[in-house]
């Protein structure tokens, strides 16, 4: 028997209803003593990307660049702190923007940082 290669088992799951995709599933599992949720886990962590990325990020800080006047005003706008509290967060570089937030969101700060002479690290 010649040995399937990824993209044949694709095409075949292509013609498979769910029903029939979850008994696949559950045989693999059986067959192998394995569950499926741990094995995706684990991918991961194996050095294997994750498809879809991560769903929570957080905004790093890295430091403030040649100006520090223009990131501070950038901070305080995004975080909605005060002016002293904002200064404080530059001054502790690196250091958390906001953490636990959409990569969308996370783009646009990184974006309005970076515009203000930020540089800036999404985790």
């Amino acid at each position: 028997m010649a040995k399937l290669v990824k993209e044949d088992v694709i095409a075949g799951l292509k013609e498979m209803n769910m029903v029939e995709i979850m008994d696949l599933v559950k045989a693999i599992e059986d067959e192998f003593g394995v569950k499926a949720a741990a094995a995706v886990a684990a991918a991961p962590a194996a050095g294997g990307a994750a498809a879809e990325g991560p769903s929570e990020v957080s905004v790093i800080l890295k430091s403030f660049g040649a100006s520090k006047v223009p990131v501070i005003k950038a901070i305080q706008a995004i975080t909605g702190k005060g002016l002293m509290d904002a200064k404080k967060i530059v001054d502790a570089a690196p250091t958390p923007i906001k953490e636990k937030i959409s990569p969308a969101e996370a783009e646009e700060i990184k974006k309005q940082l970076v515009a203000a002479g930020a540089e800036v690290e999404v985790k």
